[in-house]
């Protein structure tokens, strides 16, 4: 594996939502998505992603800000144990860089953040058929209400980490 790759995974609303956000990012290789277990009492299943970056192209720390903008990060809803607003860290390194950043990015929110770091355990990936969601199905009318939203949000925001080669399917599929 290239010494510049990492990655780390990421819950928060929908990983159908969520895999099509960071697929969209340069720098951004490979996005698994599926279910993400932690330890103890986080140790059953959340729908979540895999984000695999070189850091070269997109940071850790740009990769938590995305996060935390395009998911309810600051609502504890009664979905949460579907979907746990989380970082899932690889190594004690990651999980401390990533606390960091999360209280480092409190000052962007009026509420406080919810999304909690928690060491990586387990991950099932989701069955192929939905797999690649957006990409397959960006018509369908999930896709429509909620993720293209996101996805137009992405654009305004932090449209300097979109991909270009990416922007052009995004940007017709959002008008």
């Amino acid at each position: 594996m290239d010494s510049k790759l990492d990655k780390i995974a990421l819950g928060g609303g929908c990983h159908w939502c969520t895999e099509a956000i960071f697929q969209s990012l340069k720098g951004v290789v490979k996005v698994e998505q599926g279910y993400v277990a932690s330890v103890e009492e986080n140790s059953n299943f959340s729908e979540a992603i895999i984000v695999h970056f070189n850091r070269d192209e997109i940071s850790l720390k740009i990769l938590i800000e995305i996060h935390l903008h395009t998911h309810k990060s600051t609502s504890n809803h009664s979905m949460r144990s579907k979907y746990r607003s989380a970082v899932y860290a690889f190594s004690e390194a990651q999980k401390k860089e990533s606390e960091y950043n999360i209280e480092n990015f409190q000052k962007d929110f009026e509420y406080k953040i919810i999304t909690k770091v928690f060491p990586f355990q387990f991950f099932k990936a989701s069955r192929e058929a939905i797999q690649n969601y957006y990409q397959k199905n960006p018509n369908k009318p999930f896709c429509k209400t909620f993720i293209n939203p996101k996805l137009k949000y992405l654009l305004q925001k932090f449209s300097h980490q979109v991909n270009k080669t990416k922007v052009a399917s995004i940007t017709r599929a959002t008008v």
